[in-house]
């Protein structure tokens, strides 16, 4: 059964807009390879060259931390919503 992936809105550019789409994935790392393959613009913010994900992104299940539920070992279940949320820095000069 797919899950739910939701887009936030600084990625939807490379969704075609999509602010959510649902996948069969059923790791983080699956998950990058499908969302990567149907949105290859999403590679380049996602993952390393080598494929790794990238650092400075972070992933949400039903709104708790995926570090927190085992990381790339977490076994993503039909009912579960995703969030991949990407670092945002800035500040005051």
């Amino acid at each position: 059964m797919p899950c739910q992936v939701r887009i936030p809105t600084p990625l939807q550019k490379f969704t075609g807009g999509a602010e959510a789409v649902t996948c069969a994935a059923t790791t983080l790392p699956s998950l990058l390879v499908e969302l990567t393959g149907r949105f290859p613009e999403l590679k380049d913010r996602l993952c390393e060259p080598d494929g790794r994900p990238r650092r400075f992104f972070n992933v949400y299940i039903n709104d708790e931390d995926i570090r927190f539920l085992g990381g790339d070992n977490y076994q993503f279940a039909p009912s579960d919503e995703i969030l991949i949320l990407p670092s945002i820095a800035g500040g005051c000069n």
